[in-house]
């Protein structure tokens, strides 16, 4: 091993300990984000579940039509200059949100958090575009630790935070801990392939989406990361209800319910890296129909528990699926498109999951209000299956060793060969 760090793994490394740090902060408000609305003057169970469903999905609304054109931007003026100015819009949008008087402004400051930040796009371009394409598998599952370690520690801190001092004040840490991130990314990560905006004249972020859309598959890959992604997040904002359903005592709830919701962030971290070394070997439609199937059966057996210490053998199960299912689609898209069309393909791939993000809280907490909590595992699980048939139907895996100079053609459909 070398003494001295190739410039991709350098950057890969700074960007996974930046990603560490702001979703950390992020996902220290999830567990309890539902009683922070009830604490905002929501009473009903039903209006608590409804609200949850659409705070949750408030960020996603206008990032769906942002991320994009920020990964447009991105591959003409620099994949960190997107970087940094996300990490640093998601720090401002947590100031807003803790001082929100209502639900409804709660609602809105989570809107204009869509808008302006979008860092997890960001950081997967920068990572995507600076990583040579037979280590892109690897890279992506790693670069998913990061999110998943940050989802590990972050529920755990954000509960027994939110039980010892109040809601409010967690907002402002989530907002320090993002301007820390801004910072690492200016001082440490060197871009190796800046764009430059006079060899692609043509690129613009209408012929972005016809470059996706017209190839077969990506367009598949997008369609399937939107079915099994919008499943996913239909539990998401109901996760916390579903856990106080379960007990007797809710004394220190936050913190149970941030526990168990970590277990999911703990063995996504010790999958990821090994599903992304099987996505650079092996079959990626194999992979993707595991990682479907077990996360189905996974979602659909919470919905069977009778209390809430029951969820954590599920929940791990679920965890080392879900190291299997984003990263692999991402990597798959990552492959699929050319260089100096990277960021804003990936962008397209984000905002199709921010889509999902969209559709699935809302939805999830439609089910709960109207049908119930339980229900809602079934309904996923059984989402997730269907996904597993439309992948062994319609998914197209890649020749891995198809001559890497193709790649630098603008393909309408990326060359392709059958697998399995």
């Amino acid at each position: 091993m070398t003494t001295k760090l190739e410039p991709w793994r350098r950057n890969l490394y700074i960007i996974w300990a930046a990603q560490f740090i702001a979703m950390m902060g992020m996902s220290l408000v999830v567990p309890f984000l539902p009683f922070y609305i009830r604490s905002l003057g929501v009473t009903s169970p039903e209006d608590v579940a409804r609200w949850s469903g659409f705070v949750f999905a408030g960020p996603f609304f206008i990032s769906f039509f942002s991320t994009p054109v920020w990964g447009y931007l991105g591959d003409r003026y620099g994949r960190k200059l997107m970087a940094v100015r996300a990490v640093f819009g998601l720090g401002i949008s947590q100031l807003l949100i803790a001082v929100a008087p209502n639900v409804e402004m709660l609602f809105v400051f989570r809107m204009i958090q869509g808008a302006i930040s979008g860092f997890l796009a960001a950081a997967l371009a920068l990572v995507s575009a600076n990583t040579p394409r037979e280590k892109a598998g690897y890279a992506v599952g790693l670069l998913q630790t990061a999110q998943s370690s940050g989802n590990v520690i972050g529920p755990l801190v954000g509960g027994s935070l939110a039980d010892a001092v109040g809601f409010r004040p967690v907002f402002f840490v989530v907002a320090a801990l993002c301007i820390t991130s801004g910072f690492l990314i200016v001082r440490f990560v060197q871009e190796t392939h800046a764009p430059t905006i006079d060899k692609q004249p043509g690129h613009s972020i209408a012929s972005n989406y016809t470059y996706a859309f017209q190839s077969k598959p990506i367009r598949i890959a997008l369609g399937i990361m939107l079915i099994s992604q919008a499943s996913v997040f239909m539990i998401q904002p109901i996760f916390a209800l579903y856990v106080e359903s379960l007990v007797s005592n809710t004394a220190y709830l936050a913190t149970l319910a941030g526990a168990i919701f970590s277990v999911v962030g703990v063995f996504t971290v010790i999958s990821a890296p090994w599903w992304g070394k099987r996505n650079d070997a092996k079959s990626y439609r194999k992979n993707l129909s595991i990682a479907l199937f077990g996360a189905g059966i996974s979602y659909a057996a919470q919905g069977l528990v009778t209390n809430p210490y029951q969820l954590i053998f599920f929940r791990a199960t679920l965890g080392f699926c879900l190291g299997g299912m984003l990263p692999t689609l991402y990597s798959y898209v990552s492959k699929n498109s050319t260089l100096e069309r990277r960021g804003g393909i990936m962008g397209i791939a984000s905002s199709v999951n921010i889509l999902a993000n969209m559709v699935g809280p809302p939805a999830g907490g439609y089910i709960a209000a109207h049908v119930g909590l339980r229900e809602n595992f079934f309904v996923t699980g059984g989402i997730l299956i269907i996904a597993v048939v439309l992948v062994r139907l319609f998914f197209i895996d890649m020749k891995e060793n198809r001559d890497l100079a193709a790649r630098t053609i603008e393909p309408a459909e990326p060359a392709v060969t059958m697998d399995e």
